[in-house]
Formats: C-alpha cells, structure tokens, sequence
C-alpha cells in the first residue's frame, strides 16, 4: 500500500512539473498580439493601492499616472485596456499563466526581472530615497543603522536593499503590503523610516495634510531606477506596438502633459533599448 501511494505521488508531482514547465515554454514563446487584437482588449496586472501610479479612488474608479498612459498606448491601436488588481508578490506568475497580458504599475527593470519577463523601453526614471519625520535624528542612508526600516514587500526597494549594496542598513526591517500603511506606522513611531520610489514619496507627501513634517533624503551611490512595462517574453509583436506607442505620445507631448499631470514636472525618459 506504501509503495502504491508513493507511486501516486511521483505521478502527480511529475504532471505538476510539466503543467508549469508548460506554462513557462508558452510565456517564453507564445505571441498573443493576433488574440488581443481580434478581441480589442488587453488585460494589465496591477495593485490597485500604488499611487500614483495606479489606485483606486473613492469612488471606486481607478486613476494613475500608468493607467492614464497605458490608456493612450492602447487607444492608438482601437484597444481597450482592462485593468485587473493582483496580488503583487504574484505578479510573475500571474502574467506568465496568462490571467493578464502586461505588468504596468511602477514597475522597474532589474536584473532578476529580466531573467523572467521581457521590457519596453523605459519611460521613467526614478530611484530609491529615504522618508523620516523631520524631528528624526537621521539625516542620511548611514544613520538608519540603529533604526527600525519600512518598505513594501515586493517592491524595488525591497529588492534594491536585500541586494549586494553597501549603502543602507538597518536595525529591524519591517514589509507592508501597502506603502499608505508603512506611513501609519511612520507617524505612530514603530519604524523611523520608509524606503520607497521617489516618484511615490513626493507624491504621498504633497497629499499629506501635515507635509511639512516629512524629509527626504537622497544618496547619490543609490544606482537609478528605470520604469518599464513587463511583457511576456514571447510577445515581441506587443512589445513592439508598445514602444511604438510610447514614441508618439513623446512626439506629440502627450508623454510631457502626463508627466506635468501628476508629478508636476517634465521627467520623462524615452529610450531605447
């Protein structure tokens, strides 16, 4: 009887290996762009509380700096852009399983990224900076050494500081799903810092009702961030309809108009790859 239910379960961790080894080949290798076009709808992945890149307001409705660009990709292509909210730590496995088609949320190319997702070329430049309250005593990267860190789980930031780096440490580092809560904790004393895009920390800030009471520091040894759109690596057709898109609205400054929108400056960074 042992050996039977051994038997039944090589089996069945040998069908799992080929179902996700299938699932990977057709990522790697599967152009959707046909289906996407024929059906005029491109589903994207995103967390719906990332602002500003992509959140949901109160009423219910979703708004963002990438979900406003996204939208002017895909209307030059007759395409309506469904959005759908994922769980982020599953974003890789979510776009290469097919429930959505792009990752378009604030996210940043990295090395271990690239291992399993193709890019469009970049459209933002960013980099990671530090968020304390200005009463703080820390007054650069070296001196959060003693202190407890915030940063979401998931994010480049998180990513950026379990990496090699030898420019941030801490004493405690403390993940949030949500970067609004990593603030609470900010404000009621339990961390005395956050770690976070600066595209995001100028943001939150310029909402807060006490704004004055934040700083953000900057080191110049932090290496910037390049945001992109994350593509199965199969999709070279949409790849390219996206870069192609991106290169129009640089050229008619609707690229520039969104960029004033909401970061109230001119960052763009259109390059290619």
């Amino acid at each position: 009887m042992k050996k039977f239910w051994i038997a039944i379960l090589s089996c069945f961790l040998l069908l799992f290996t080929a179902g996700c080894e299938n699932v990977q080949e057709k990522a790697n290798t599967q152009d959707t762009w046909n289906k996407i076009e024929q059906k005029k709808q491109v589903v994207i992945g995103l967390d719906d509380s990332f602002v500003p890149m992509g959140f949901e307001k109160k009423d219910g409705q979703l708004t963002g700096y990438d979900v406003d660009l996204a939208r002017a990709v895909f209307k030059q292509y007759g395409i309506k852009v469904n959005f759908q909210t994922i769980d982020w730590s599953m974003n890789v496995t979510e776009l290469r399983n097919g429930t959505i088609d792009l990752l378009w949320n604030g996210y940043s190319i990295t090395p271990e990224r690239k291992k399993k997702v193709a890019f469009s070329k970049p459209y933002l430049r960013n980099s990671q900076v530090l968020v304390v309250k200005k009463g703080s005593n820390v007054n650069s990267f070296t001196q959060m050494k003693n202190h407890a860190l915030g940063m979401q789980t998931g994010s480049t930031a998180e990513q950026w500081y379990e990496s090699k780096q030898n420019i941030l440490h801490s004493k405690d580092k403390v993940l949030y799903d949500t970067i609004a809560n990593s603030f609470l904790d900010l404000n009621a004393g339990r961390i005395q810092g956050i770690l976070l895009d600066d595209v995001y920390a100028n943001y939150y800030i310029s909402h807060m009702a006490n704004k004055k009471e934040y700083k953000i520091i900057k080191d110049p040894r932090v290496p910037t961030d390049l945001f992109a759109v994350g593509i199965r690596k199969g999709d070279k057709t949409l790849k390219r309809k996206i870069n192609k898109g991106l290169d129009r609205l640089q050229a008619n400054g609707k690229l520039a108009s969104l960029n004033k929108k909401w970061f109230g400056k001119n960052n763009s960074y259109l390059r290619g790859d």
